[in-house]
């Protein structure tokens, strides 16, 4: 979690006024300063990477159920990268893949197990750096 800190810095003034008057002053500055320590920022991008992978599967899901001709170059490049993600998976349901030029749609359920799976492997990881982080005040 980020730190802030608070700094407080009070001066007063006294004296008297042109008609006699005691007069005091007194002035009053905040500071804040927030910190991230290691962990937040380690929190972080472990969280934007599974963020950019969850968006490519779900680009790659999208496509492959709507049918999307892969012989596009946006479709074959998010096809590409995102195949080596669901390799692993590409055998759990046994889908069959579509030769190229047929543009049939595909319901891959695998996609959603890898989705499911890196975002799982993500929290994991970030659970595990926190393991030990006091508690937030």
């Amino acid at each position: 979690m980020a730190e802030i800190k608070k700094t407080v810095t009070t001066s007063q003034n006294e004296g008297v006024s042109e008609s006699g008057a005691k007069v005091s002053q007194e002035t009053r500055k905040v500071g804040t300063e927030v910190t991230g320590d290691g962990r937040s920022v380690i929190t972080n991008i472990i969280w934007y990477i599974v963020g950019i992978i969850e968006v490519i599967l779900l680009l790659r899901f999208v496509l492959k159920l709507l049918g999307a001709n892969s012989s596009n170059g946006f479709v074959d490049f998010i096809y590409t990268i995102s195949g080596i993600l669901t390799a692993p998976f590409d055998s759990i349901f046994g889908v069959t893949t579509p030769p190229a030029g047929d543009v049939d749609s595909v319901f891959e359920p695998s996609i959603l197990v890898a989705a499911a799976v890196y975002a799982l492997i993500g929290w994991g990881i970030v659970k595990l750096i926190n393991l030990n982080r006091p508690a937030a005040a």
